[in-house]
């Protein structure tokens, strides 16, 4: 089995072996290393800061995916548009005990000839929840409308016929 002169696996190839004698760490007169080549040292590109990323579409912006390969296409089902919900008014809700618990001090609040002392934390959840609930019954006022004023053009159009 022949073996090259290194006596390496001859299946690995030989790293080339520099031509200078300085470069071999012997003395001798000094030639300049090889220039670059352009643009190599001021690639300010996502490929410059992470090797390879040139490789993948789309990832430096320059390139563009191949044609005809089209990502998965991500659906909306109302399971994930309820656990985002419900995720959300928990945040909320940790928030909003956050605040009441940091708010205690005890105001004197006043509403209608009714008299009392509540902690400012809470006095505000009760304000907040009753603009909630003001909100809630004008918008379902105005579903009611336009739900009634539907079903008044269905059954025009149904007479018609």
């Amino acid at each position: 089995m022949p073996h090259s002169q290194s006596g390496e696996n001859p299946a690995t190839p030989e790293t080339p072996r520099p031509s200078s004698p300085a470069a071999a760490g012997q003395p001798g007169p000094a030639v300049p290393p090889e220039p670059a080549p352009a643009g190599a040292g001021t690639d300010t590109g996502a490929a410059g800061r992470h090797p390879g990323a040139a490789a993948i579409p789309g990832y430096d912006g320059s390139t563009s995916p191949q044609p005809g390969v089209a990502e998965p296409e991500r659906r909306v089902t109302r399971a994930g548009m309820i656990w985002v919900a419900v995720a959300s008014a928990l945040v909320v809700l940790v928030l909003l005990i956050i605040f009441i618990l940091q708010n205690q001090e005890l105001v004197q609040v006043k509403f209608f000839g009714l008299e009392g002392a509540v902690s400012l934390g809470m006095s505000l959840f009760i304000a907040a929840v009753g603009g909630g609930v003001l909100v809630a019954v004008s918008g379902a006022a105005r579903i009611i409308q336009l739900r009634a004023a539907a079903h008044r053009r269905r059954v025009q159009a149904g007479r018609k016929r």
